[in-house]
């Protein structure tokens, strides 16, 4: 999905604020997320956990919009005309409903729900994201993963992969990226990543073995649960520092709960994130405008999009200044 906000803000460490709600005597601290309007007084909007003041990243994980169950017959659903992205990889995934993807490597896809769409945009790419007619139930998530500098040129790439459900414990994973609960993906990153979609059944407590390397963020989308001892809401994401060898998630309510569980390796790099680019200069940003803009090979064209593509928003007044994530805190004595 595009960031398709009219004036989109400069997204890195410090900017913008929105939410954190501190778990006492737990290692997990509670980001709330902030609501975005896509455009127009019927469209769609999503809840934005990542970026925000108290977090950039979780991993190389740097965007987290979360949407629906949206219906479609009152907003009209998803309608993202073609538009760029530079130095990241989308992940999309969905609970309900269909999304037709094209895009300038020539790929022509489905979104459905428990399939993973991956696609690279290094140096450059395009693509056009569109709810299906058949389309009544829109739910899901959008993600953004930031490329380490030595890869953030790499060329177009898009995978699709179906994970099979690992059933442990009363619960339900699909894992996307990485490995967990005895599931591997094969999908590749450029980083250490972990994707999974976690279905808790009714009063279900499971404890996953996690890298101790990884920080971590469960996404909560519907139901109750606690991470590591923390209650979540949902639409709030519990981020969880690296040390842990365990991780514990509990539902203790009569309804099943859902969650993505996303980690990594803390990415060290600094980045700017402005628009749908991603790079490590304000330059960075100007130079992808400008491409875009004059139409430049570097991202290519969509075809068989009924329109025209997206046109870049103004640039801020300022200097776009990359940041990193707040410091983080001494291990205890």
């Amino acid at each position: 999905m595009s960031n398709v906000e009219a004036e989109p803000v400069e997204m890195r460490s410090g900017e913008p604020v929105d939410g954190v709600r501190p778990a006492e005597a737990s290692p997990v601290d509670v980001l709330t997320a902030r609501n975005v309007p896509l455009g127009g007084p019927r469209a769609m909007s999503v809840r934005r956990t990542l970026p925000q003041r108290a977090r950039t990243l979780i991993g190389a994980w740097c965007f987290a919009d979360h949407y629906g169950p949206d219906d479609v017959a009152r907003t009209g659903g998803m309608n993202v005309a073609p538009h760029p992205h530079t130095g990241l990889q989308t992940v999309s995934w969905l609970f309900t409903g269909e999304i037709e993807h094209r895009d300038s490597l020539g790929s022509h896809a489905f979104v459905r729900p428990g399939e993973l769409n991956l696609m690279t945009g290094g140096r450059g790419i395009s693509h056009s994201e569109v709810s299906t007619a058949r389309t009544t139930v829109l739910h899901g998530v959008q993600l953004w993963v930031a490329l380490p500098g030595e890869h953030r040129d790499a060329g177009r790439d898009f995978q699709h992969y179906v994970p099979e459900p690992v059933r442990i414990d009363g619960a339900e994973i699909r894992v996307f990226l990485g490995s967990l609960a005895g599931a591997a993906s094969p999908v590749r990153t450029f980083t250490p990543l972990l994707g999974a979609e976690i279905v808790l059944g009714p009063r279900t407590e499971i404890a996953l073995a996690v890298d101790p390397a990884f920080e971590h963020g469960v996404l909560l989308d519907s139901g109750h649960v606690r991470v590591a001892g923390a209650p979540l809401r949902p639409a709030e994401l519990g981020y969880v520092r690296p040390g842990l060898d365990t991780l514990e998630l509990a539902n203790d309510s009569d309804g099943p709960a859902r969650a993505l569980l996303l980690g990594g390796t803390p990415f060290e790099e600094e980045i700017v994130m402005w628009w749908n680019f991603i790079g490590r200069t304000h330059e960075d940003i100007v130079r992808a405008r400008a491409d875009w803009e004059a139409a430049s090979d570097r991202f290519g064209a969509v075809e068989g999009y009924p329109g025209d593509r997206l046109a870049a928003p103004a640039l801020p007044n300022a200097t776009i200044k990359p940041r990193g994530n707040p410091p983080r805190p001494a291990p205890p004595l």
